[in-house]
């Protein structure tokens, strides 16, 4: 019955029209009147230790870091450097577009950044080349969800506060399937450019990419120092987030020099709005998470999974496609938010490692970035392009379909994920 008053209040608050942060708030509140357990000052305790957390610091950091890497020319310099290498092939603007997303994945974390970044720079040139704009906006969404996976991600960050997984392994772990993802990619651009008609670019010669590898290596630098930090123990994620922000703020106005004053108090303007609604969204997430712990509903619905639990593979594809239906109509914050405190017991119960589990959340929540009707990032590039929802959806259903290969290949075979876990450890 607890599972029943959970939903119907959480999916009512929302029917209504009310913001997920004052959806989830009110959730708990309900569960804990029905629970004959109210107590306003508990209410009040939970939702200021949701936002009082050491780890949550690197969510604003991770946010600040994507916004002046945007504004401090540092993006740029990573699709030019692509561009160089792989914008003479056939399709050449796809592969630039799949390796840019891999590179600013590891940088920022946030898909919706790295997704304005590319639409805003290839669109348009994608466009020019009479490139068919369905494949290419879908391929760019597409490539905007690898941020999530490849560390520094701030999804893994908000999965682990309220799962209490290692953060620090969850960006270690993540590191193979976003290869994946960007191999993964690189096969169906592969099928779609045979039938691109585009005038032959030429091949950029040595001089040209020697040129922007050298510009582009402050910005390279920056996942070794974050990666090679994590795996030598020099800092934690949050110290790694301060490191990836001022790093980017240093290279943007010291070494490029692109980044004004007034563009730096525009970046933090923006970088605060996102953090406000995220770190809200969080401490609203921690009064719902405490009363489900209290009220035991992880119990109750491993209890209704039944015979799933006994199989670890057959639980991992039951929750998949609870996922994909749930990433339908959830953006991926509110997800990590409401399911994992939920399905991580659960997956743990039945002997599924929490880090490997972990990644496949965030991966398969990720997924429903590029889902309608909500598809966040969709609409980022719809919004840029200027392109109806239908052609998007068109455009990105292949890529859809590599990516729920991918999820059943890391299903069927956990060692992609754990073996290599266990060397970077």
């Amino acid at each position: 019955m607890t599972v029943v008053v959970f939903l119907s209040s959480l999916l009512g608050f929302m029917t209504l029209g009310m913001p997920i942060a004052f959806a989830l708030l009110l959730t708990g509140s309900v569960l804990m009147w029905y629970l004959d357990f109210w107590d306003v000052q508990l209410l009040a305790q939970n939702l200021q230790a949701g936002a009082d957390s050491f780890p949550l610091l690197a969510v604003p950091f991770f946010i600040l870091a994507g916004e002046l890497m945007n504004a401090g020319g540092i993006s740029r310099r990573i699709i030019a450097m692509a561009q160089a290498y792989f914008g003479h092939k056939r399709g050449g603007l796809g592969y630039v577009a799949i390796a840019a997303s891999v590179l600013l994945a590891s940088m920022s974390g946030s898909a919706l950044a790295d997704t304005a970044a590319l639409a805003t720079l290839l669109l348009p040139m994608m466009r020019e080349r009479g490139y068919p704009l369905s494949s290419s906006s879908g391929l760019v969404a597409a490539g905007g969800i690898i941020a999530p996976i490849i560390p520094p991600s701030m999804p893994f960050v908000i999965y682990g506060v309220v799962t209490g997984t290692s953060i620090s392994q969850l960006f270690l772990a993540g590191m193979v399937p976003g290869l994946i993802m960007g191999m993964g990619l690189v096969v169906g651009w592969t099928l779609i450019a045979r039938r691109i008609d585009e005038p032959k670019q030429e091949k950029a010669s040595g001089a040209v990419r020697r040129r922007v590898l050298v510009d582009g290596a402050a910005a390279l630098m920056l996942p070794v120092i974050i990666v090679g930090g994590l795996r030598g123990g020099l800092f934690t994620p949050t110290e790694a987030a301060v490191v990836a922000a001022v790093y980017a703020l240093a290279v943007s106005t010291l070494l490029y020099r692109e980044l004004t004053w007034a563009g730096l108090v525009e970046v933090l303007t923006r970088a605060s709005r996102t953090t406000a609604s995220v770190m809200f969204l969080c401490a609203a997430a921690t009064v719902s998470a405490y009363m489900i712990t209290l009220a035991q509903l992880p119990d109750e619905i491993a209890a209704m999974l039944g015979p799933l639990a006994q199989d670890p593979r057959l639980l991992m594809v039951a929750i998949m496609l609870l996922m994909i239906a749930v990433g339908m109509v959830l953006d991926l914050t509110p997800t990590i938010l409401i399911l994992g405190p939920v399905l991580a017991p659960i997956a743990t119960k039945a002997g599924v490692d929490p880090v490997y589990f972990g990644v496949m959340f965030v991966l398969i929540g990720s997924i429903g970035l590029i889902t309608p009707p909500v598809g966040t990032v969709l609409n980022v590039v719809g919004g840029i392009g200027r392109l109806r929802m239908e052609t998007l959806v068109r455009g990105v259903t292949p890529f859809f379909l590599v990516y729920l290969a991918i999820v059943g290949l890391l299903i069927a075979v956990p060692s992609l994920v754990t073996v290599p876990l266990a060397w970077l450890r």
